[in-house]
């Protein structure tokens, strides 16, 4: 469990390949300055990964093939700057939102638009999850927590302030380039029941 408040920046420096799956190797002080162990979450952009190996500069973690397709870790390269958040320790504040690091998709930014000190980032909103988007919930970009400022039958949109374009990577997003998306828990559930409300209503009829 996460909160989508991103904890430090780090850099992959190594990207391994099996027939079955691969490693990343990311160049961080994060998991020394919360002493992290071997078998720890950290999230890498908004995805719950272990920890398999500790370096002095930074961790290993391994990805599955769900994980590979799911998700735009596949596409990262060395030298790409990553969000990086520890797992929510249960005496610690929620400044963001219930994040679970179980990326749904991935979408692509559509438009870039300054509002005063602000950057409006609107994205595509792909079919199958608009009824888990509303204006003014919350959702994850990257492991971001962001509140959506506006949605549409195709897009959704998101506002920035200065410290998040500092302190995360979505400050250095391009239109067409790629994000992890994770719609907010009670957007699914409440999604979900009201699918198997519907489907009881017809087998009734």
């Amino acid at each position: 469990m996460f909160t989508g408040i991103i904890q430090g920046r780090g850099t992959v420096t190594a990207i391994d390949h099996t027939a079955t799956h691969a490693t990343l190797t990311i160049d961080t002080p994060l998991p020394a300055k919360i002493h992290s162990r071997i078998g720890d979450s950290l999230a890498v952009n908004g995805v719950c990964l272990t920890v398999t190996q500790l370096q002095a500069t930074g961790f290993t973690t391994t990805l599955m093939p769900e994980t590979s397709r799911r998700t735009a870790l596949a596409q990262l390269k060395v030298g790409t700057g990553v969000n990086l958040e520890p797992a929510l320790r249960a005496d610690a504040r929620l400044d963001g939102h219930f994040v679970l690091g179980h990326v749904d998709t991935t979408t692509t930014l559509v438009q870039r638009r300054r509002d005063e000190n602000a950057v409006v980032l609107t994205f595509a909103l792909p079919a199958a999850y608009r009824g888990e988007l509303v204006e003014k919930g919350s959702v994850a970009l990257d492991g971001v927590s962001l509140t959506l400022t506006a949605v549409t039958a195709t897009t959704f949109s998101v506002s920035l302030i200065p410290h998040t374009l500092a302190q995360t990577g979505l400050g250095q997003l391009q239109t067409g380039d790629l994000v992890n998306l994770e719609t907010d828990i009670l957007g699914k559930y409440l999604t979900k029941l009201e699918a198997m409300r519907h489907d009881d209503s017809d087998a009734t009829n």
